[in-house]
């Protein structure tokens, strides 16, 4: 446990790794995984839902209600749907995206892997996910466990998180470089 306690740390990671646990004694580590992935996916895919996340403005009450009709919708259960709900309760529900990734991280290392994140301006195709794991494998030496998300904002290129590691070569970060040099020639 105390190498698990290095990969995630803060709140999130307190609780990733206290639900982790619980999952791995009652053998539901995977199933709980598969809908903290359903419901993270949920999450990018509506401005609704990262509203009821991340508003301050709702009640528990309100976002436990809303959770339940979610889950219910979307075949979430157990283990996983009692955890974002007591996270509700708890007024920690904007932090669940740092929980599940923490999570994620906790699933890979005790599969050892490598938990890696890459974000992109477009969707990535499942093509460009083949190529991307089996850099990030020959470059790490572990099987890797990607998560991908989108985020217009960068414009394009890739942000790659591997642990600790970050490699940004995002248009965004690119061009914020170019007007820093700029500034200096001026």
């Amino acid at each position: 446990m105390a190498a698990e306690d290095q990969k995630v740390t803060g709140v999130a990671g307190r609780y990733a790794s206290a639900v982790f646990e619980l999952a791995r004694e009652q053998k539901a580590h995977a199933a709980v995984g598969e809908d903290f992935a359903r419901f993270q996916a949920m999450i990018d895919d509506s401005p609704d839902l990262q509203r009821l996340v991340r508003s301050p403005v709702f009640s528990a009450k309100d976002q436990v209600a809303a959770l339940n009709a979610i889950f219910a919708a979307a075949g979430i259960s157990g283990l996983a749907a009692k955890f974002i709900g007591l996270t509700a309760e708890n007024r920690r529900l904007y932090l669940v995206s740092d929980m599940i990734r923490a999570y994620q991280a906790l699933e890979a290392d005790a599969r050892g892997e490598v938990a890696a994140e890459a974000v992109s301006a477009v969707a990535l195709t499942p093509a460009q996910i083949t190529k991307l794991k089996a850099q990030l494998k020959a470059a790490t030496g572990q099987e890797v466990a990607l998560s991908t998300r989108t985020d217009e904002s960068i414009l394009g290129g890739l942000i790659v998180k591997v642990g600790s590691r970050m490699i940004d070569s995002s248009l965004r970060t690119k061009l914020q470089n170019l007007k820093i040099a700029m500034k200096g020639v001026a």
